[in-house]
């Protein structure tokens, strides 16, 4: 098993495999998007695969793939089919926007897919515009329900913004009622590829106070181990609601996560900045062992809470590169 210097058991990797988005969502990057990455800095398919590979025999079990967008990334099905055949793994996840996903659902049952993350910060069509400046509600709508009828695990994905979505909470929270889901509202954090966020007024607190008024009898459930959301039930309602602390960082203690930036630069934390390309390393020649004791040095290196991942960011740089260029 991977074990970082806290005693902490790393079996999950979150893998991005693009920095394009056909958004341009507010709390992610800017309008006019950003220097894209080239595409000869991007890691391969076989590169990706022979990365993860290495981190299933290293005691990897679930690995999530995000961008971006992974869908703008060419011929994606065919590489989620190769990433499923790995023995070891046990799950594999998707995070989405939805927006060209809907055709694609057969398959990522077929393939195994468990879960699929779905964005959706709100249900109205003005606002969904206004954050994500692209008129696409209606395709991403589609999407969730083809994940309905396909079976597939859903978890909605809603990042609170004050003036922007706080409308939408309460209707989010609505669709639990009649639909096997879990809505998940995220505190905004300052991934933003723009101005850095200094404080934070809807924090998870807050939130969870706004969904108790309009909920009274919400109840608290248990949470899953190294769960990063706080969860909920709302007696007759079929899904669930969680609410993220991303900006206050309460799950930092029982983190079981690394990324994987779409460049081959593995983060150990969201807020660190990360400081090995695995994927440079792997077109030196390294070895297999040669990777795996560089990905074990990294983990050795990883911060105790994302407070401290912060703190130690080089240059002690503000954090304001855009979630794409992360991997979410």
């Amino acid at each position: 098993m991977l074990v970082d210097n806290y005693g902490r058991k790393l079996d999950y990797l979150r893998l991005a495999v693009t920095d394009r988005c056909n958004l341009r969502c507010t709390y992610c990057m800017p309008v006019g998007g950003l220097d894209w990455i080239r595409k000869s800095e991007l890691m391969t398919d076989e590169e990706m695969l022979r990365i993860c590979s290495l981190f299933v025999e290293m005691g990897i079990r679930r690995i999530r793939i995000t961008g971006g967008e992974p869908f703008v990334r060419k011929d994606l099905i065919k590489f989620l089919e190769k990433i499923s055949s790995l023995a070891a793994l046990h799950e594999l996840t998707l995070t989405t926007n939805g927006v060209v996903t809907a055709p694609f659902v057969p398959e990522l049952k077929r393939i195994g897919v468990r879960s699929v993350n779905l964005s959706l910060d709100t249900l109205d069509k003005e606002r969904f515009i206004r954050i994500a400046h692209r008129d696409e509600l209606d395709n991403v709508l589609r999407t969730l329900d083809a994940l309905l009828k396909y079976n597939v695990e859903i978890k909605i994905n809603a990042v609170v913004m004050e003036n922007l979505n706080i409308e939408d909470i309460v209707p989010l929270v609505r669709l639990s009622k009649s639909l096997p889901v879990s809505i998940r509202f995220i505190e905004e954090m300052p991934f933003n590829g723009g101005s850095y966020q200094a404080g934070l007024h809807w924090n998870y607190k807050r939130i969870l106070a706004h969904i108790r008024e309009h909920f009274p009898d919400i109840q608290k459930i248990p949470d899953a181990p190294n769960s990063t959301s706080y969860n909920y039930h709302i007696p007759g309602h079929l899904g669930n609601v969680g609410i993220i602390a991303a900006w206050s960082r309460l799950f930092c203690g029982t983190c079981n996560r690394i990324r994987i930036t779409p460049s081959g630069i593995i983060r150990t934390c969201l807020y660190d900045n990360g400081k090995v390309n695995i994927k440079d390393i792997l077109r030196e020649g390294a070895s297999d062992e040669g990777l795996k004791e560089w990905i074990r040095h990294i983990v050795s290196t990883k911060a105790k809470d994302g407070w401290e991942a912060e703190k130690n960011r080089d240059n002690h740089e503000p954090v304001h590169e855009s979630m794409a260029t992360i991997g979410g």
